[in-house]
Protein backbone atom coordinates (compact mmCIF):
# COMPACT_ATOMS: atom_id res chain seq x y z
CA UNK A 1 0.00 0.00 0.00
CA UNK A 2 1.44 3.36 -1.04
CA UNK A 3 1.92 6.38 1.22
CA UNK A 4 0.64 9.74 0.03
CA UNK A 5 3.42 12.26 -0.58
CA UNK A 6 4.02 14.96 0.37
CA UNK A 7 2.71 14.58 3.91
CA UNK A 8 0.01 17.25 4.49
CA UNK A 9 1.39 20.00 6.68
CA UNK A 10 -1.48 19.75 9.14
CA UNK A 11 -0.61 16.10 9.80
CA UNK A 12 2.60 16.98 11.63
CA UNK A 13 2.46 16.97 15.43
CA UNK A 14 4.56 20.07 15.99
CA UNK A 15 5.72 20.63 19.58
CA UNK A 16 3.48 23.13 21.38
CA UNK A 17 5.29 26.42 21.88
CA UNK A 18 8.42 25.06 20.24
CA UNK A 19 10.80 27.24 18.28
CA UNK A 20 11.69 26.84 14.61
CA UNK A 21 14.51 24.39 15.29
CA UNK A 22 12.26 22.17 17.45
CA UNK A 23 9.58 22.16 14.75
CA UNK A 24 12.05 21.24 12.02
CA UNK A 25 13.66 18.55 14.13
CA UNK A 26 10.26 17.09 14.97
CA UNK A 27 9.20 17.00 11.32
CA UNK A 28 12.50 15.47 10.24
CA UNK A 29 12.11 12.76 12.88
CA UNK A 30 8.49 12.14 11.88
CA UNK A 31 9.58 11.02 8.42
CA UNK A 32 13.22 10.27 7.44
CA UNK A 33 12.31 11.04 3.82
CA UNK A 34 12.03 14.74 4.72
CA UNK A 35 15.71 15.05 5.54
CA UNK A 36 16.75 12.78 2.67
CA UNK A 37 14.76 14.88 0.17
CA UNK A 38 16.32 18.07 1.53
CA UNK A 39 19.86 16.68 1.24
CA UNK A 40 19.22 15.48 -2.32
CA UNK A 41 17.77 18.89 -3.22
CA UNK A 42 20.82 20.60 -1.71
CA UNK A 43 23.04 18.28 -3.75
CA UNK A 44 21.20 19.28 -6.92
CA UNK A 45 21.62 22.98 -6.13
CA UNK A 46 25.33 22.44 -5.47
CA UNK A 47 25.55 20.59 -8.78
CA UNK A 48 24.25 23.66 -10.64
CA UNK A 49 27.26 25.61 -9.39
CA UNK A 50 29.65 22.97 -10.78
CA UNK A 51 28.25 22.56 -14.29
CA UNK A 52 30.85 24.81 -15.94
CA UNK A 53 33.67 22.86 -14.27
CA UNK A 54 32.14 19.52 -15.29
CA UNK A 55 31.86 20.68 -18.92
CA UNK A 56 35.54 21.65 -18.74
CA UNK A 57 36.39 18.13 -17.54
CA UNK A 58 34.28 16.70 -20.37
CA UNK A 59 36.21 18.75 -22.92
CA UNK A 60 39.57 17.61 -21.53
CA UNK A 61 38.49 13.94 -21.52
CA UNK A 62 37.33 14.22 -25.14
CA UNK A 63 40.60 15.90 -26.17
CA UNK A 64 42.68 13.15 -24.56
CA UNK A 65 40.53 10.48 -26.18
CA UNK A 66 40.86 12.18 -29.57
CA UNK A 67 44.63 12.40 -29.19
CA UNK A 68 44.88 8.69 -28.40
CA UNK A 69 42.54 7.52 -31.16
CA UNK A 70 43.47 10.01 -33.88
CA UNK A 71 39.92 11.38 -34.11
CA UNK A 72 41.29 14.72 -35.15
CA UNK A 73 42.68 13.08 -38.33
CA UNK A 74 40.12 10.43 -39.17
CA UNK A 75 36.91 12.00 -37.86
CA UNK A 76 35.43 8.55 -37.21
CA UNK A 77 32.26 8.70 -35.11
CA UNK A 78 33.42 5.75 -32.98
CA UNK A 79 36.18 7.96 -31.63
CA UNK A 80 33.74 9.85 -29.45
CA UNK A 81 34.57 9.34 -25.77
CA UNK A 82 31.72 7.72 -23.84
CA UNK A 83 33.04 9.16 -20.56
CA UNK A 84 33.34 12.59 -22.16
CA UNK A 85 29.72 12.47 -23.32
CA UNK A 86 28.53 11.36 -19.89
CA UNK A 87 30.42 14.23 -18.26
CA UNK A 88 29.00 16.63 -20.82
CA UNK A 89 25.48 15.46 -19.92
CA UNK A 90 26.19 15.97 -16.22
CA UNK A 91 27.51 19.44 -17.08
CA UNK A 92 24.28 20.58 -18.77
CA UNK A 93 22.42 22.70 -16.25
CA UNK A 94 19.07 21.78 -17.82
CA UNK A 95 19.72 18.13 -16.92
CA UNK A 96 20.77 18.67 -13.29
CA UNK A 97 17.44 18.41 -11.48
CA UNK A 98 16.32 15.53 -13.68
CA UNK A 99 19.49 13.62 -12.80
CA UNK A 100 18.97 14.15 -9.09
CA UNK A 101 15.27 13.35 -9.45
CA UNK A 102 16.35 9.79 -10.32
CA UNK A 103 18.17 9.60 -6.98
CA UNK A 104 15.13 11.06 -5.23
CA UNK A 105 12.86 8.52 -6.91
CA UNK A 106 15.14 5.69 -5.78
CA UNK A 107 15.19 7.05 -2.23
CA UNK A 108 11.40 7.25 -2.08
CA UNK A 109 11.15 3.71 -3.43
CA UNK A 110 13.65 2.48 -0.82
CA UNK A 111 11.97 4.19 2.12
CA UNK A 112 8.31 4.07 1.05
CA UNK A 113 8.03 1.50 -1.71
CA UNK A 114 7.95 1.67 -5.49
CA UNK A 115 4.21 2.32 -5.67
CA UNK A 116 4.63 5.46 -3.52
CA UNK A 117 7.43 6.72 -5.76
CA UNK A 118 5.36 6.18 -8.89
CA UNK A 119 2.28 7.77 -7.32
CA UNK A 120 4.26 10.85 -6.26
CA UNK A 121 5.83 11.64 -9.65
CA UNK A 122 2.70 10.63 -11.57
CA UNK A 123 -0.12 12.15 -9.54
CA UNK A 124 1.23 14.39 -6.77
CA UNK A 125 3.40 16.69 -8.89
CA UNK A 126 1.92 19.17 -11.36
CA UNK A 127 3.80 19.49 -14.64
CA UNK A 128 1.47 22.14 -16.03
CA UNK A 129 3.99 24.97 -15.68
CA UNK A 130 6.88 23.09 -17.37
CA UNK A 131 4.56 22.08 -20.22
CA UNK A 132 3.28 25.64 -20.59
CA UNK A 133 6.81 27.03 -20.71
CA UNK A 134 7.76 24.56 -23.47
CA UNK A 135 4.79 25.61 -25.62
CA UNK A 136 5.02 29.35 -25.02
CA UNK A 137 8.79 29.35 -25.67
CA UNK A 138 8.28 27.61 -29.00
CA UNK A 139 5.50 30.03 -30.01
CA UNK A 140 7.34 33.17 -28.88
CA UNK A 141 10.44 32.17 -30.86
CA UNK A 142 8.61 31.83 -34.18
CA UNK A 143 9.55 34.20 -36.95
CA UNK A 144 6.23 36.15 -37.17
CA UNK A 145 6.07 36.81 -33.42
CA UNK A 146 9.74 37.70 -33.13
CA UNK A 147 9.60 39.94 -36.22
CA UNK A 148 6.63 41.83 -34.76
CA UNK A 149 8.39 42.26 -31.41
CA UNK A 150 11.57 43.45 -33.11
CA UNK A 151 9.63 45.91 -35.27
CA UNK A 152 7.83 47.32 -32.25
CA UNK A 153 10.98 47.66 -30.18
CA UNK A 154 12.81 49.18 -33.14
CA UNK A 155 10.39 52.11 -32.91
CA UNK A 156 11.39 52.59 -29.28
CA UNK A 157 15.08 52.13 -30.08
CA UNK A 158 14.64 54.60 -32.94
CA UNK A 159 14.08 57.33 -30.38
CA UNK A 160 17.76 56.85 -29.56
CA UNK A 161 18.77 56.51 -33.24
CA UNK A 162 18.94 52.73 -33.05
CA UNK A 163 22.28 52.65 -31.24
CA UNK A 164 23.25 49.58 -29.20
CA UNK A 165 22.44 51.55 -26.06
CA UNK A 166 18.97 52.45 -27.38
CA UNK A 167 18.25 48.82 -28.29
CA UNK A 168 19.57 47.66 -24.93
CA UNK A 169 17.28 50.06 -23.05
CA UNK A 170 14.26 49.17 -25.18
CA UNK A 171 14.71 45.42 -24.76
CA UNK A 172 15.42 45.49 -21.02
CA UNK A 173 12.65 47.93 -20.08
CA UNK A 174 9.80 47.31 -22.52
CA UNK A 175 10.03 43.55 -23.04
CA UNK A 176 9.86 42.64 -19.31
CA UNK A 177 6.83 44.90 -18.83
CA UNK A 178 5.14 43.19 -21.79
CA UNK A 179 5.46 40.05 -19.72
CA UNK A 180 2.40 41.20 -17.79
CA UNK A 181 0.37 40.62 -20.97
CA UNK A 182 2.11 37.78 -22.82
CA UNK A 183 3.41 36.03 -19.65
CA UNK A 184 6.94 36.04 -18.30
CA UNK A 185 8.21 32.97 -20.25
CA UNK A 186 7.21 34.59 -23.54
CA UNK A 187 8.75 37.92 -22.52
CA UNK A 188 11.98 36.16 -21.51
CA UNK A 189 12.16 34.30 -24.82
CA UNK A 190 11.60 37.40 -26.91
CA UNK A 191 13.97 39.59 -24.88
CA UNK A 192 16.74 36.97 -24.88
CA UNK A 193 16.41 36.36 -28.63
CA UNK A 194 16.56 40.11 -29.35
CA UNK A 195 19.59 40.52 -27.09
CA UNK A 196 21.18 37.65 -29.00
CA UNK A 197 20.54 39.57 -32.20
CA UNK A 198 21.17 43.20 -31.23
CA UNK A 199 23.59 43.14 -28.29
CA UNK A 200 25.65 40.04 -27.51
CA UNK A 201 27.12 39.61 -31.03
CA UNK A 202 28.92 42.93 -30.43
CA UNK A 203 31.02 41.13 -27.80
CA UNK A 204 30.52 43.21 -24.65
CA UNK A 205 33.03 42.72 -21.85
CA UNK A 206 32.39 39.74 -19.55
CA UNK A 207 31.39 42.08 -16.73
CA UNK A 208 28.87 43.84 -18.98
CA UNK A 209 27.61 40.52 -20.36
CA UNK A 210 26.85 39.21 -16.86
CA UNK A 211 25.33 42.52 -15.76
CA UNK A 212 22.96 42.35 -18.72
CA UNK A 213 21.76 38.79 -18.18
CA UNK A 214 21.39 39.44 -14.44
CA UNK A 215 19.37 42.58 -15.14
CA UNK A 216 17.24 40.68 -17.66
CA UNK A 217 16.38 37.98 -15.14
CA UNK A 218 15.46 40.49 -12.42
CA UNK A 219 13.41 42.68 -14.74
CA UNK A 220 11.44 39.75 -16.16
CA UNK A 221 10.79 38.38 -12.68
CA UNK A 222 9.09 41.60 -11.57
CA UNK A 223 7.80 42.67 -14.97
CA UNK A 224 4.90 40.25 -14.83
CA UNK A 225 3.41 41.73 -11.65
CA UNK A 226 1.31 44.41 -13.34
CA UNK A 227 -1.40 41.77 -13.84
CA UNK A 228 -2.59 38.74 -11.89
CA UNK A 229 -2.19 36.14 -14.64
CA UNK A 230 1.35 36.47 -16.04
CA UNK A 231 3.89 35.84 -13.25
CA UNK A 232 3.96 32.28 -11.81
CA UNK A 233 4.47 33.43 -8.18
CA UNK A 234 1.44 35.72 -8.49
CA UNK A 235 -0.70 33.10 -10.21
CA UNK A 236 -0.09 30.76 -7.27
CA UNK A 237 -1.84 33.12 -4.82
CA UNK A 238 -4.09 35.40 -6.88
CA UNK A 239 -7.22 33.24 -6.61
CA UNK A 240 -6.67 32.21 -2.98
CA UNK A 241 -6.07 35.79 -1.83
CA UNK A 242 -8.57 37.38 -4.24
CA UNK A 243 -6.00 39.55 -6.00
CA UNK A 244 -7.25 41.10 -9.23
CA UNK A 245 -5.91 43.47 -11.86
CA UNK A 246 -6.53 46.67 -9.90
CA UNK A 247 -4.86 45.27 -6.80
CA UNK A 248 -1.78 44.23 -8.76
CA UNK A 249 -1.47 47.59 -10.50
CA UNK A 250 -1.93 49.54 -7.29
CA UNK A 251 0.27 47.42 -5.03
CA UNK A 252 2.93 45.98 -7.33
CA UNK A 253 2.67 47.35 -10.86
CA UNK A 254 3.87 50.91 -10.47
CA UNK A 255 6.68 49.83 -8.14
CA UNK A 256 7.80 47.16 -10.62
CA UNK A 257 7.79 49.62 -13.53
CA UNK A 258 9.74 52.17 -11.50
CA UNK A 259 12.26 49.58 -10.32
CA UNK A 260 12.82 48.18 -13.82
CA UNK A 261 13.41 51.67 -15.21
CA UNK A 262 15.69 52.82 -12.40
CA UNK A 263 17.84 49.66 -12.32
CA UNK A 264 18.21 49.63 -16.12
CA UNK A 265 19.22 53.30 -16.21
CA UNK A 266 21.62 52.64 -13.33
CA UNK A 267 23.46 49.98 -15.34
CA UNK A 268 23.29 52.17 -18.45
CA UNK A 269 25.12 54.91 -16.55
CA UNK A 270 27.75 52.47 -15.26
CA UNK A 271 28.49 51.02 -18.71
CA UNK A 272 28.01 54.19 -20.78
CA UNK A 273 31.61 54.09 -22.03
CA UNK A 274 31.17 50.53 -23.22
CA UNK A 275 28.12 51.56 -25.21
CA UNK A 276 30.34 53.96 -27.15
CA UNK A 277 32.66 51.09 -28.04
CA UNK A 278 29.74 48.85 -28.99
CA UNK A 279 28.36 51.56 -31.28
CA UNK A 280 31.69 51.64 -33.12
CA UNK A 281 31.60 47.85 -33.52
CA UNK A 282 28.04 47.92 -34.80
CA UNK A 283 29.00 50.07 -37.80
CA UNK A 284 30.52 46.99 -39.34
CA UNK A 285 28.06 44.48 -37.91
CA UNK A 286 24.52 44.93 -39.15
CA UNK A 287 22.17 42.18 -37.96
CA UNK A 288 21.19 39.94 -40.91
CA UNK A 289 17.84 40.64 -42.43
CA UNK A 290 15.06 38.18 -41.77
CA UNK A 291 14.87 35.46 -44.39
CA UNK A 292 11.93 35.32 -46.76
CA UNK A 293 10.93 38.98 -46.69
CA UNK A 294 8.14 40.56 -44.70
CA UNK A 295 5.62 38.36 -42.94
CA UNK A 296 2.01 39.00 -44.07
CA UNK A 297 -0.13 40.63 -41.40
CA UNK A 298 -2.68 37.81 -41.45
CA UNK A 299 0.00 35.22 -40.67
CA UNK A 300 1.24 37.29 -37.75
CA UNK A 301 -2.30 37.75 -36.44
CA UNK A 302 -3.00 34.02 -36.59
CA UNK A 303 0.18 33.21 -34.67
CA UNK A 304 -0.57 35.88 -32.11
CA UNK A 305 -3.94 34.19 -31.78
CA UNK A 306 -2.22 30.88 -30.99
CA UNK A 307 -0.03 32.65 -28.42
CA UNK A 308 -3.04 34.38 -26.84
CA UNK A 309 -4.94 31.08 -26.70
CA UNK A 310 -2.00 29.43 -24.95
CA UNK A 311 -1.83 32.22 -22.36
CA UNK A 312 -5.60 32.07 -21.87
CA UNK A 313 -5.53 28.31 -21.31
CA UNK A 314 -2.30 28.30 -19.30
CA UNK A 315 -3.81 26.13 -16.55
CA UNK A 316 -5.22 23.51 -18.93
CA UNK A 317 -2.52 21.38 -20.60
CA UNK A 318 -4.99 19.47 -22.78
CA UNK A 319 -6.12 22.75 -24.32
CA UNK A 320 -2.78 24.48 -24.88
CA UNK A 321 -1.04 21.31 -26.10
CA UNK A 322 -3.92 20.71 -28.49
CA UNK A 323 -3.68 24.30 -29.65
CA UNK A 324 0.04 23.85 -30.27
CA UNK A 325 -0.64 20.84 -32.50
CA UNK A 326 -2.98 23.00 -34.57
CA UNK A 327 -0.24 25.63 -34.71
CA UNK A 328 2.22 23.06 -36.07
CA UNK A 329 -0.26 22.30 -38.84
CA UNK A 330 -0.59 26.02 -39.59
CA UNK A 331 3.19 26.44 -39.67
CA UNK A 332 3.44 23.50 -42.07
CA UNK A 333 0.91 25.22 -44.33
CA UNK A 334 2.79 28.55 -44.33
CA UNK A 335 6.44 27.47 -44.66
CA UNK A 336 7.46 30.55 -46.65
CA UNK A 337 6.76 32.79 -43.67
CA UNK A 338 8.13 30.51 -40.96
CA UNK A 339 11.54 29.75 -39.58
CA UNK A 340 12.37 26.24 -38.46
CA UNK A 341 10.52 25.53 -35.21
CA UNK A 342 13.15 25.01 -32.54
CA UNK A 343 12.01 22.51 -29.92
CA UNK A 344 15.32 21.38 -28.41
CA UNK A 345 15.77 24.43 -26.16
CA UNK A 346 12.12 24.52 -24.97
CA UNK A 347 12.15 20.80 -24.18
CA UNK A 348 15.41 21.11 -22.22
CA UNK A 349 13.94 24.00 -20.23
CA UNK A 350 10.79 21.96 -19.62
CA UNK A 351 12.91 19.06 -18.39
CA UNK A 352 14.75 21.42 -16.04
CA UNK A 353 11.51 22.77 -14.59
CA UNK A 354 9.93 19.33 -14.32
CA UNK A 355 12.89 18.15 -12.26
CA UNK A 356 12.68 21.27 -10.12
CA UNK A 357 8.99 20.80 -9.26
CA UNK A 358 9.62 17.13 -8.40
CA UNK A 359 12.19 18.21 -5.81
CA UNK A 360 10.27 21.29 -4.70
CA UNK A 361 7.16 19.29 -3.88
CA UNK A 362 8.95 17.68 -0.92
CA UNK A 363 10.42 20.86 0.58
CA UNK A 364 7.29 22.33 2.18
CA UNK A 365 8.04 20.68 5.53
CA UNK A 366 10.88 23.13 6.27
CA UNK A 367 9.93 26.19 4.19
CA UNK A 368 6.41 26.61 5.64
CA UNK A 369 7.42 26.99 9.31
CA UNK A 370 10.13 29.47 8.32
CA UNK A 371 7.62 31.68 6.50
CA UNK A 372 4.97 31.30 9.21
CA UNK A 373 7.06 32.74 12.01
CA UNK A 374 8.24 36.00 10.43
CA UNK A 375 7.06 39.60 10.47
CA UNK A 376 6.90 41.81 7.37
CA UNK A 377 10.47 42.95 6.72
CA UNK A 378 12.15 39.68 7.79
CA UNK A 379 9.58 37.82 5.67
CA UNK A 380 10.46 39.96 2.65
CA UNK A 381 14.18 39.26 3.08
CA UNK A 382 13.63 35.57 3.74
CA UNK A 383 11.39 35.16 0.69
CA UNK A 384 14.03 36.92 -1.42
CA UNK A 385 16.76 34.62 -0.10
CA UNK A 386 14.75 31.39 -0.32
CA UNK A 387 13.77 32.22 -3.89
CA UNK A 388 17.42 31.97 -4.91
CA UNK A 389 17.39 28.29 -3.91
CA UNK A 390 13.85 27.34 -4.89
CA UNK A 391 11.45 28.50 -7.58
CA UNK A 392 9.68 31.67 -6.41
CA UNK A 393 6.29 30.23 -7.33
CA UNK A 394 6.87 27.46 -4.78
CA UNK A 395 7.62 30.06 -2.10
CA UNK A 396 4.40 31.98 -2.68
CA UNK A 397 2.35 28.78 -2.96
CA UNK A 398 3.58 27.65 0.45
CA UNK A 399 2.78 31.09 1.85
CA UNK A 400 -0.80 30.72 0.60
CA UNK A 401 -1.14 27.64 2.81
CA UNK A 402 -0.23 29.52 5.99
CA UNK A 403 -3.43 30.42 7.89
CA UNK A 404 -4.00 33.93 9.16
CA UNK A 405 -1.59 35.76 6.85
CA UNK A 406 -2.36 39.50 7.03
CA UNK A 407 -2.41 41.67 3.90
CA UNK A 408 1.00 43.22 4.70
CA UNK A 409 2.50 39.74 5.12
CA UNK A 410 0.97 38.59 1.82
CA UNK A 411 2.48 41.60 0.07
CA UNK A 412 5.87 41.04 1.72
CA UNK A 413 6.22 37.40 0.69
CA UNK A 414 5.19 37.97 -2.94
CA UNK A 415 7.31 41.11 -3.28
CA UNK A 416 10.30 39.28 -1.84
CA UNK A 417 9.77 36.26 -4.08
CA UNK A 418 9.62 38.25 -7.32
CA UNK A 419 12.49 40.54 -6.25
CA UNK A 420 14.82 37.58 -5.75
CA UNK A 421 13.80 35.94 -9.02
CA UNK A 422 16.96 36.92 -10.87
CA UNK A 423 19.65 35.82 -8.43
CA UNK A 424 19.98 32.27 -9.76
CA UNK A 425 18.80 30.28 -12.76
CA UNK A 426 16.39 28.30 -10.58
CA UNK A 427 14.85 31.33 -8.88
CA UNK A 428 12.18 32.01 -11.54
CA UNK A 429 10.64 29.63 -14.05
CA UNK A 430 11.55 31.66 -17.20
CA UNK A 431 15.25 31.97 -16.25
CA UNK A 432 16.33 28.63 -17.78
CA UNK A 433 14.84 29.79 -21.08
CA UNK A 434 16.95 32.95 -21.06
CA UNK A 435 20.08 31.05 -20.07
CA UNK A 436 19.58 28.44 -22.78
CA UNK A 437 19.22 31.11 -25.46
CA UNK A 438 22.17 33.24 -24.31
CA UNK A 439 24.59 30.58 -23.04
CA UNK A 440 26.53 30.51 -26.33
CA UNK A 441 27.76 34.05 -25.65
CA UNK A 442 29.51 32.94 -22.46
CA UNK A 443 32.64 30.89 -23.29
CA UNK A 444 32.33 28.66 -20.22
CA UNK A 445 28.56 28.86 -19.88
CA UNK A 446 26.71 31.21 -17.56
CA UNK A 447 28.50 30.89 -14.23
CA UNK A 448 26.22 31.07 -11.16
CA UNK A 449 28.51 33.50 -9.34
CA UNK A 450 28.63 35.83 -12.34
CA UNK A 451 24.86 35.73 -12.68
CA UNK A 452 24.38 36.43 -8.97
CA UNK A 453 26.72 39.42 -9.05
CA UNK A 454 25.08 40.75 -12.21
CA UNK A 455 21.64 40.53 -10.63
CA UNK A 456 22.62 41.84 -7.20
CA UNK A 457 22.40 45.61 -7.83
CA UNK A 458 19.01 45.42 -9.63
CA UNK A 459 17.74 43.19 -6.82
CA UNK A 460 18.71 45.80 -4.24
CA UNK A 461 17.07 48.57 -6.28
CA UNK A 462 13.85 46.58 -6.73
CA UNK A 463 13.87 45.79 -3.01
CA UNK A 464 13.93 49.49 -2.24
CA UNK A 465 11.09 50.13 -4.69
CA UNK A 466 8.87 47.40 -3.24
CA UNK A 467 9.53 48.55 0.32
CA UNK A 468 8.45 52.13 -0.41
CA UNK A 469 5.48 53.25 1.67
Amino acid sequence: MSTVLPIPLDHYQDPTGGGLWEVLRSRAAADPLNLAALLIFAGAIGHTFLTAKIRHWAHRVQQRHAARSGAGRTGHSDNVSFLGQVLHFFGEIEAVFGIWAVLLLGTIAWLKGWSTAVDYVSHRVSYTEPMFVVIVMALAATRPVLALAEAALSKVAGLGRGTPGAWWLAILIVAPLLGSLITEPAAMTIAALLLARQFYPLQPSPRFAYATIGLLFVNVSVGGTLTHFAAPPVIMVAHTWDWGLLHMLGSFGWRAAMGITVSTLFYYAIFRQEFVALAAKKKGKVPPAAQGGAVPAWVTLVQLGFLAFTVWQAHHPVMFVGGFLFFLAFAQATPRHQSSIELRAPILVGFFLAGLVIHGGLQAWWIEPILRGLSEFPLFLTATGLTAFNDNAAITFLASLVPGFSDPLKYAVVAGAVTGGGLTVIANAPNPAGQTILARYFPEGVKPVGLFLGALAPTVILSACFLIG
